[in-house]
């Protein structure tokens, strides 16, 4: 990985917060949930009771966002981080969606409105 790349990754606006995402790794035939720590539009720190390598290509996949690609840049004990291979939105991934059930009678949908239905933070 280009330690340029690497340093504007870590050097990007990171929201704290705690919430599971997939991670598909090589060589293992299930995805594996971990722990998002932190996250910018370039990367994410990851926590999980998984061994894995640096330089390791991973696929990750963020609510609202879908699956997004990218190398794991470093890794300890039990934390890592990866430098994602395209810009996320990291305000869409912490967007709760909720279905209609979860709304008073007065905030449902008529019926004529299009599109996911968004709880703001």
């Amino acid at each position: 990985m280009d330690e340029e790349v690497a340093a504007l990754s870590r050097g990007a606006d990171r929201d704290s917060l705690f919430m599971q995402a997939n991670l598909v790794v090589p060589g293992k035939t299930d995805a594996v949930v971990v722990r998002v720590r932190n996250l910018s539009a370039g990367g994410m720190l990851a926590e999980a009771k998984v061994r894995i390598e640096q330089g390791a290509t991973v696929e990750v996949e963020l609510r609202n966002v879908g699956p997004v690609p990218g190398r794991v840049v470093w890794a300890g004990e039990g934390k890592f981080g990866i430098a994602f291979d395209r810009p996320v939105d990291p305000q869409a991934v912490r967007r709760q969606v909720v279905s209609e059930s979860d709304l008073p009678p007065h905030l449902r949908r008529t019926g004529l409105e299009r599109g996911a239905l968004y709880r703001r933070r």
